[in-house]
């Protein structure tokens, strides 16, 4: 079993940055890979980004691309979702997420361990 606990959300003005964070525990020795993932009222859930076990290799929404950056550091089984130049449409729950495959995955059916998620509102 995986815990993800995510935190670093908040209020923000439109063109702010925000820094989320998700510490995982749980199968010590384990390799995962990671992604965010994000649910704003009354839309269907929807990818952010991902990164692979080793970090090489990541995946951005269409959305978030240049803005958005996603990092971990596996020796404290952390991953990182960096979010500058935020805009009124970022506004969700923001939840990390968690597969025992060590690729980038978009399709959230590919996870499967999820953090309680973290509320990031952009005001205009």
């Amino acid at each position: 079993q995986v815990q993800l606990v995510e935190s670093g959300g908040g209020l923000v003005q439109a063109g702010g940055s925000l820094r989320l964070s998700c510490a995982a525990s749980g199968r010590t020795g384990s390799r995962y890979a990671m992604g965010w993932f994000r649910q704003a009222p009354g839309k269907e859930r929807e990818f952010v980004a991902a990164i692979s076990w080793s970090a090489g290799r990541t995946d951005y929404a269409d959305a978030v691309k240049g803005r958005f950056t996603i990092s971990r550091d596996n020796a404290n089984n952390t991953v990182y979702l960096q979010m500058n130049s935020l805009k009124v449409e970022d506004t969700a729950v923001y939840y990390c997420a968690a597969t025992l495959k060590l690729w980038v995955y978009v399709d959230a059916k590919d996870y499967g361990y999820w953090g309680q998620g973290t509320q990031v509102t952009v005001s205009s």
